[in-house]
C-alpha cells in the first residue's frame, strides 16, 4: 500500500493511503471549487477545471520510496526527506501544460508564489524547487504510474487551460482556498480532528427575513425614536437596488444592527446568495450583535451557533493539530472583525486562505466602515470589494454613522463607481438633523500624565467614556483611577481581557448606566468601545486618533438625546507613566488636530475631507501595495496588508481550556476563542511564554491575569520592575 500521512500511535489511528487522500481531496475540493464557480462570471469554469488536477497531484511527490519509508513507518523522521510538492507540479506543468493547477500544487504548503520573482527564474526553475528538481525529473515517470494504478483513474485531461479573464490575484486565492480546505479537510478527517460530512444549513433569506420581522415587530415604542428607527428598517428591507456595491449612511442609533440584515437577506433573496458575512472593527461588538442575530434570525428546531458563527480573532493554525481552531465561514451567517476578515483577503497563507471560497456568493455588511482600515490600506482593500461585486457574485453594504464615502476620492478609484445610498435622501436629511444639538466638542491642548489626567477626568460629569488609544495606556489609567478613587469609580474595558470577561465587564457597564444615581464613575476603554454599542455616558473623552473615531465616541454620549447638549473632549497624553502612543494612529490625529486648529466645525460631513488628507499622507505605501497586487507578488502583499501591524497571537488564558488542551480532550475554536487573547508576538518572546504542548502556535499564559484590567496585570508589574519603579510579585 501506498501511504499520504503516517499513523498516529498515540491515538491509536492507522496510515493513511495515498489512494483514499487523494479521492477525498478531490471530493471536498471539487466541491469547493463548483460552488465558488456558479458566481464567477468570468473564470468559473477555468476554476473547476484547475481545482481538480491540482487535488489529484497536489502530493505526488509523497509516492517517492525515501517518502513512503518514512509515512508507511519503517523509518522515522521529523519531516518528509523529499520535498513533495515538486513532483506534481513538475507534471502538471511539463507534461500537461496545466500551468494554474502546477501553481496550486507548489503552494498548498508554503503559499502562493511572487510572479515577479519567478519570471526572473531560469525557464527550468520557475515554480520549482532546485533543491529537488534532478531527483523529481529522474523519478516522475514511475511517480506517475504509480499514481495511476493506484487511483484507477482514466478520464480525459481536456484542453489545457486558459489565461485567466478577470482578476488573477482574486482567482489564484480562491482557486487555493479551494485546494487547501480539501486537503486540511481531508487530513482532518482521517484523524478524527472533523467529522466526515459536516451538516450544510442553508441560508434560507426569505423565512430568516420573516422572523425578523417579527422580532422588529416586539421593539416599537410610541415614541419619535422607535417611529425614526422603524423608518430606517423599513427603507433598507424595501430598497430596490440593482448595485453590487451600496452603502449605508443612517446615524448612530438608529438600528442599522437589524436593518441592514434586512436588506441583506431580502437581497440575498433575489440574487440566489448562500451566505451572510457582517463584518465589525471590534471584537467586543460582536457578541452584542450575534446575540441579536441569534434571537431574531435562527428557524425552529436550529442550533443558533450553528446558524450564527461568532468569529472573534484570527486563530489560524497551519500545523495538524491546531486546525481544528481554523474558523471557515460555512455558516448561513457569519459574524467576524475587520481584521479577520480583511487579512483572509491578503493572506497568502493556505491555513487562512482556505475559507476564502465561501465568500464567493455571499452578502457582505462592513458596518462601521469608517473603522474597518487605516486609510492606507483602503485602495487596495477598495479593489478587492469591487473584485467580488463585479466578478464573483458577491453584494457589499458599506454602512457607518460617520460614513467616509472613499470611493469618491480619486486616489481610491478613477472609475467614480456609483455606490448609491440604500435609504432615501430624505430620510437621511431628517435623521442627521436630530443629530447637529446633542453633544458639543471641546479640545484640551495641554499634555497630560497619568495623575493629572486622572484628576481632570474626576472634575468632569459623569459617567465618563474615555477612549484610549493603546491596551496598555487604558490598563495604566484604569489602575491610577482605581488607586485615586477606588474600584466602583471605574471600569475598564479592552482586548486585554478574554471576551468572556468583556462579556461580564459589557453587562456591568450596561447595568450601571441604567441606574440613573450611578453617576461618579468613569469607563476607561479602548477603541473597541467606540462603535457599535447601544451605551450612552454623560461625558466623552477621546484620546486624538482620527476624525471618525471622534465622532463615533460622540456616538455613545447623550446618545438617545433625552438631556441637552453633552460635552465630547478630545485630549492629548504625556508619553510616560507607561502610557503608550499609538504608531498606527500618527497620521489620522495630526490630520485631525489641523481640523481643529483651523477651526472646523466637527460633523461627518467633513470625513471624506479627513480621509483624503490621511491618504495623500500614506500615498506611497499604497501604491506601492497596489503594485504589489496587480503584479501577483502574494508574499509582499501578505506582509505589508496588516490591519493590526504587529504580530498577534493566540494566548489561552484559562487554567482549564489550557488542562483541557494539554490532555488533549475534546476542544473547538469557540471554546478557544471565549477564553484567549491576542497578544504582541514580542511579548511573548520576552517573557518567554510557552506553547501549549501539541499546539503549535497557541500559548498558554503563565503570568498574572483579573477580570479588571486582563493580563496587563502580569505585564504592568514587570514595566515597573524594568524600570525600577516597583517589585510586584510576577505569578
Amino acid at each position: 500500500m501506498l501511504f499520504a500521512h503516517s499513523a498516529d500511535q498515540v491515538q491509536g489511528i492507522p496510515a493513511q493511503s495515498y489512494a483514499d487522500h487523494i479521492c477525498g481531496v478531490m471530493k471536498h475540493a471539487c466541491k469547493a471549487a463548483d460552488e465558488a464557480a456558479q458566481y464567477c462570471l468570468l473564470d468559473g469554469d477555468l476554476l473547476r477545471k484547475v481545482v481538480p488536477l491540482a487535488a489529484e497531484f497536489h502530493d505526488l511527490g509523497k509516492l517517492d520510496e525515501k517518502n513512503q519509508e518514512v509515512l508507511s513507518g519503517q523509518s522515522k523522521a521529523v519531516k518528509l526527506p523529499i520535498q513533495h510538492t515538486d513532483a506534481g507540479t513538475a507534471y502538471l506543468l511539463d507534461k500537461l501544460q496545466m500551468p494554474h493547477s502546477a501553481v496550486l500544487v507548489r503552494s498548498h504548503h508554503i503559499g502562493l508564489p511572487d510572479f515577479v520573482d519567478e519570471q526572473n527564474r531560469s525557464e527550468e526553475s520557475v515554480l520549482r524547487d532546485d533543491n529537488v528538481r534532478g531527483r523529481v525529473n529522474q523519478t516522475l515517470p514511475e511517480l506517475v504510474r504509480m499514481h495511476k494504478e493506484a487511483l484507477r483513474i482514466s478520464r480525459d485531461i481536456g484542453i489545457p487551460a486558459c489565461n485567466v479573464e478577470g482578476d488573477a490575484s482574486l482567482f489564484f486565492r480562491i482557486a487555493l482556498s479551494c485546494l487547501a480546505d480539501g486537503d486540511h479537510a481531508d487530513t482532518a478527517i482521517h484523524y478524527n480532528d472533523q467529522i466526515a460530512e459536516e451538516p450544510s444549513i442553508e441560508l434560507r433569506p426569505a423565512e430568516r427575513l420573516a422572523e425578523l420581522d417579527k422580532y422588529v415587530e416586539t421593539l416599537k415604542k410610541d415614541d419619535d425614536r422607535s417611529r425614526m428607527r422603524s423608518a430606517v428598517y423599513y427603507a433598507c428591507r424595501n430598497a430596490n437596488i440593482q448595485a453590487n456595491i451600496v452603502s449605508c449612511g443612517s446615524p448612530v442609533g438608529t438600528g442599522k444592527t437589524t436593518a441592514v440584515m434586512a436588506n441583506l437577506l431580502s437581497q440575498a433573496e433575489k440574487r440566489k446568495l448562500r451566505r451572510i458575512i457582517v463584518v465589525l472593527p471590534f471584537t467586543n461588538i460582536i457578541t452584542q450583535s450575534v446575540k441579536v442575530y441569534r434571537k431574531a434570525l435562527v428557524l425552529p428546531g436550529e442550533v443558533p451557533e450553528h446558524v450564527v458563527a461568532e468569529l472573534h480573532h484570527r486563530a489560524d493554525f497551519e500545523d495538524i493539530q491546531s486546525r481544528k481552531f481554523t474558523a471557515l465561514w460555512k455558516a448561513p451567517i457569519i459574524v467576524t472583525t475587520a481584521v479577520a476578515f480583511f487579512e483572509t483577503l491578503s493572506s497568502n497563507t493556505p491555513a487562512t486562505l482556505r475559507r476564502l471560497h465561501n465568500l464567493p456568493g455571499s452578502a457582505v455588511f462592513i458596518d462601521e466602515s469608517h473603522a474597518a482600515l487605516p486609510a492606507k490600506l483602503l485602495p487596495l482593500a477598495w479593489r478587492w470589494i469591487k473584485g467580488f461585486a463585479q466578478e464573483w457574485g458577491a453584494y457589499w453594504v458599506l454602512a457607518s454613522g460617520s460614513l467616509n464615502r472613499f470611493w469618491e476620492i480619486e486616489e481610491f478609484d478613477n472609475e467614480k463607481l456609483d455606490v448609491p445610498e440604500i435609504i432615501p435622501a430624505k430620510l437621511i436629511e431628517r435623521l442627521t438633523k436630530s443629530e447637529r444639538d446633542r453633544v458639543v466638542y471641546r479640545f484640551n491642548d495641554i499634555r497630560l500624565g497619568a495623575g493629572d489626567f486622572v484628576k481632570w477626568l474626576s472634575s468632569l460629569p459623569g459617567p465618563r467614556l474615555v477612549i484610549l488609544n493603546t491596551v496598555q495606556s487604558a490598563a495604566v489609567i484604569a489602575r491610577e483611577y482605581e488607586k485615586c478613587f477606588g474600584r466602583l469609580s471605574v471600569e475598564h474595558l479592552s482586548t486585554a481581557l478574554t471576551p468572556s470577561d468583556r462579556d461580564k465587564t459589557l453587562a456591568k457597564i450596561t447595568q450601571r448606566l441604567e441606574d440613573e444615581s450611578d453617576t461618579e464613575w468613569t469607563l476607561i476603554a479602548t477603541s473597541c468601545v467606540e462603535a457599535g454599542m447601544d451605551l450612552s455616558f454623560k461625558t466623552g473623552v477621546r484620546e486624538a486618533a482620527s476624525l471618525v473615531s471622534l465622532l463615533q465616541t460622540a456616538g455613545r454620549v447623550n446618545r438617545h438625546n433625552y438631556m441637552d447638549s453633552e460635552v465630547v473632549w478630545t485630549v492629548l497624553l504625556q508619553e510616560k507613566d507607561f502610557l503608550k502612543t499609538h504608531p498606527r494612529m500618527s497620521d489620522s490625529s495630526k490630520v485631525l488636530l489641523e481640523l481643529i486648529s483651523e477651526g472646523c466645525t466637527i460633523s461627518p460631513s467633513l470625513c471624506t475631507v479627513a480621509l483624503k488628507r490621511e491618504i495623500r499622507l500614506a500615498g506611497k505605501f499604497s501604491n506601492s501595495l497596489l503594485k504589489s497586487e496587480e503584479t501577483l507578488q502574494f508574499p509582499q502583499v501578505e506582509k505589508d496588508f496588516k490591519v493590526i501591524t504587529s504580530d498577534t497571537r493566540t494566548v489561552v488564558i484559562d487554567p482549564e481550556m489550557i488542562s483541557r488542551l494539554e490532555k488533549r480532550l475534546p476542544v473547538d475554536w469557540q471554546d478557544i476563542q471565549r477564553s484567549s487573547v491576542q497578544i504582541w508576538g514580542y511579548r511573548l518572546e520576552n517573557l518567554h511564554v510557552p506553547e501549549i504542548f501539541g499546539y503549535p502556535g497557541v500559548y498558554t499564559w503563565t503570568y498574572a491575569y483579573n477580570d479588571f484590567i486582563g493580563y496587563m496585570a502580569g505585564i504592568l508589574p514587570i514595566e515597573e520592575i524594568k524600570e525600577g519603579f516597583g517589585y510586584a510579585c510576577i505569578v
